[in-house]
């Protein structure tokens, strides 16, 4: 009987991490309510070809599984909703940029088991007004969690790539490059 409850507990706790890592923090509508005060502008498309493609490819170290990325602008600030694997299941993060570099980075869905550390504030908090330097890097280093290596690779990444795409856009016009 004893061996029994103990199964049944660990596959309880199994499941319930299972639950916990592939459940949304927040969803995207909320994220972009609170990026541009309750009022966020319709989405625009930003498309993946020539050097932005390959330029998006470099970041990442593999090409965007897309053609196209929605994003949503207004006022020389954009908001992304990008994914990235961290080890096998993609996180989902909102990114806003302005002028001055990155405003605020969220993540909004963590699926992974491990790693799900960096989606507190005295992770991402480090993010804000991070700036691309002249070869794509951040200017500046993002320290890493032990244990979610994978993880915080996975938000520089996103990071990186939302500000290249900011600089290719001309936000709070409707025209896409």
């Amino acid at each position: 009987m004893q061996t029994v409850i103990s199964k049944a507990l660990a596959f309880l706790i199994l499941i319930s991490a299972y639950v916990v890592a592939d459940s949304p923090y927040q969803s995207s509508e909320e994220f972009l309510g609170e990026a541009f005060a309750g009022s966020p502008p319709a989405p625009k498309t930003i498309w993946l070809k020539g050097e932005v493609k390959e330029k998006a490819g470099e970041i990442l170290g593999h090409s965007y599984p897309g053609i196209r990325i929605r994003y949503w602008g207004r006022d020389k600030r954009t908001a992304w909703i990008l994914e990235e694997i961290g080890k096998t299941q993609p996180i989902t993060v909102g990114i806003v940029v302005d002028e001055t570099g990155l405003e605020s980075i969220r993540v909004l869905a963590f699926r992974e088991s491990r790693g799900w550390e960096v989606r507190y504030p005295f992770f991402t908090d480090q993010f804000s007004g991070i700036r691309l330097t002249a070869d794509n890097q951040l200017d500046r280093p993002i320290d890493g969690i032990s244990g979610a290596t994978l993880s915080v690779r996975a938000l520089k990444k996103l990071t990186r790539l939302a500000l290249y795409l900011h600089q290719q856009t001309v936000p709070g016009d409707d025209a896409s490059p």
